[in-house]
């Protein structure tokens, strides 16, 4: 053969080998759970349980393209992070290694929320690294498209991986545990009746506190249907009705009404929502979608100001059917604790818009997945072989913690999953010298929000289902746990104490060039690079 035709030939080669090498196994499901109506999967179990119940058998858009590093503001502004008075937040600690022969189970509440990172990255961008408090893993996490994909006719689908640790030379590995809900198209979407209670009060003057809340909100009205309903409920020093309960049809008129609200004295949180809560009950379809969005900068003066007694008071609309979306703007004063408390609480979801990209993101492509629950009470369980696994250490969810004996306490609050969400967990797994076989079972147990049907699913993670090195892992868990590394960094974790941001740098900007396609990814690596300067 000609000198020219063997060079032609061992080019196709190389690349035939590039494109097979790492970042191509995607993670399969360890279990999954039949929709209603659909072709039930093979090699399914799904248990039905009640409270006190047997054990289970075990079976198994386009965002915008993120802003330069140039193109950031260089100077903090009057609503910087760094002005007065500061935002309120708090620490949860970090969960410490577990040994298996100690303590084999690790529960937690499934959580949904990606305020957290959105909070860091409007502290970086505006020339600041975030207070450590401010930092939660699973929320930087699950900021970012996954790869768990669910065969037809299945409602959720558990999902495992994993791969040696890069930023670990002991051994350790990464475990991530993956949980899918079914998707519901738009067109299928309930009936929807929500109720807007929005923060007039002096603190949200400016456009990146009312002005934003503003155009968040056009967004989500101009994507719902005739048949949904609004009212809008405003509080400063008092609470009132801005617009009782209007068929979506009449779109020009709530846009009227939501443009039309200026700032106005106190912050009479308390007020504000139990007057968003009682017209959401008037309001209530029966077999709908029933959801008070509160739109604020968290700052409470005047009536019930701590978060506990909020929630209190509100515990009972969440039970009977009405679910909250707490959505955070400003920084400045900017009270995260009880944004997300009176999420957690409300049987909702907790996110922070600091772009209207970011409102776009939450009320335009995730509009279903942020109104429509299709699993109450969602908490997983985790249960590691002690003869594999030595130690383990949950990354993240300090304050979604489960008591292992509460599992399957039905009394128990836990989270809510979306139409099409997912939710992903990380964990640190060392294992014993040579030890091989079954890693964990993971059991996922949650309640029907129709037929309020407490159901479980559960699967098993295998060593041999672990890949042979990190590269060779799939590009969303290399993600993943970049991300999560990227997270215990800011919050100063003693564990992650011997990875540096210019390391987690050179690993950002590789997944931004192996996932071209994501402006999410971009965008983060841009972010690592200026948190990597602004570090002292």
């Amino acid at each position: 053969m000609n000198n020219w035709l063997w060079r032609i030939v061992l080019l196709l080669l190389a690349l035939s080998l590039v494109a097979c090498a790492g970042g191509t196994n995607e993670p399969r499901p360890i279990a999954v759970e039949p929709h209603q109506g659909g072709a039930e999967p093979v090699e399914v179990t799904v248990v039905v349980t009640a409270e006190g119940a047997a054990e289970p058998a075990l079976m198994a858009t386009q965002a915008p393209t993120a802003p330069t590093i140039a193109e950031a503001t260089e100077e903090a502004t009057e609503e910087s992070p760094a002005a007065t008075p500061e935002a309120e937040f708090e620490y949860y600690g970090a969960n410490p290694y577990v040994e298996t022969g100690m303590d084999r189970l690790s529960t937690f509440a499934l959580d949904v929320d990606t305020a957290s990172y959105s909070v860091a990255r409007n502290y970086i961008m505006e020339g600041t690294l975030p207070p450590a408090s401010a930092i939660r893993v699973e929320e930087f996490v699950n900021y970012f498209e996954q790869d768990y994909v669910n065969p037809d006719n299945v409602a959720f689908g558990i999902y495992a991986d994993g791969a040696p640790s890069p930023f670990h030379r002991d051994g350790t590995h990464i475990m991530r545990v993956g949980i899918k809900g079914y998707d519901v198209a738009a067109e299928e979407r309930l009936p929807t009746a929500l109720t807007f209670v929005v923060d007039v009060s002096g603190s949200m003057s400016g456009e990146n506190r009312l002005g934003l809340v503003k155009q968040s909100l056009q967004l989500l009205v101009e994507r719902l249907r005739p048949d949904d309903t609004v009212a809008i409920v405003v509080y400063g020093d008092t609470a009132r009705v801005a617009l009782p309960p209007t068929r979506g049809a009449e779109q020009d008129l709530i846009l009227s009404v939501i443009h039309s609200l200026t700032p106005e004295g106190s912050t009479n949180a308390e007020a504000g929502l139990r007057l968003g809560y009682q017209i959401a009950n008037q309001a209530f379809i029966p077999g709908g979608v029933n959801r008070v969005v509160l739109c604020s900068d968290g700052v409470a003066n005047v009536g019930l100001v701590d978060p506990a007694g909020l929630t209190e008071a509100l515990r009972g609309y969440a039970d009977a059917g009405i679910t909250l979306t707490s959505v955070g703007v400003g920084m400045s004063g900017y009270n995260d604790v009880l944004m997300e408390q009176l999420a957690n609480d409300g049987d909702g979801n907790y996110a922070y818009i600091d772009t209207l990209e970011e409102a776009k993101n939450l009320f335009v492509d995730n509009l279903t997945s942020t109104l429509q629950v299709i699993a109450l009470n969602a908490k997983v369980q985790v249960d590691f072989n002690p003869d594999v696994v030595a130690r383990y250490r949950l990354l993240g969810y300090e304050n979604r913690d489960v008591a292992d004996q509460a599992f399957r306490d039905n009394t128990v609050d836990a989270g809510e999953i979306g139409a099409g969400h997912t939710v992903t967990a990380l964990y640190a797994v060392e294992f014993y010298p040579n030890a091989a076989g079954r890693v964990a079972t993971v059991q996922l147990r949650w309640e029907d929000p129709q037929t309020h049907e407490v159901r479980e699913l559960a699967g098993e993670f295998n060593s041999f289902d672990m890949a042979p090195s990190f590269d060779a892992a799939s590009l969303r868990y290399q993600l993943d746990v970049v991300v999560a590394q990227y997270a215990e960094v800011l919050r100063y974790n003693p564990e992650a104490m011997q990875t540096s941001l210019s390391d987690l740098r050179v690993r950002a900007e590789r997944l931004a060039a192996q996932l071209p396609a994501d402006p999410d990814v971009t965008e983060f690596a841009q972010l690592v690079e200026r948190a990597t300067l602004l570090q002292p």
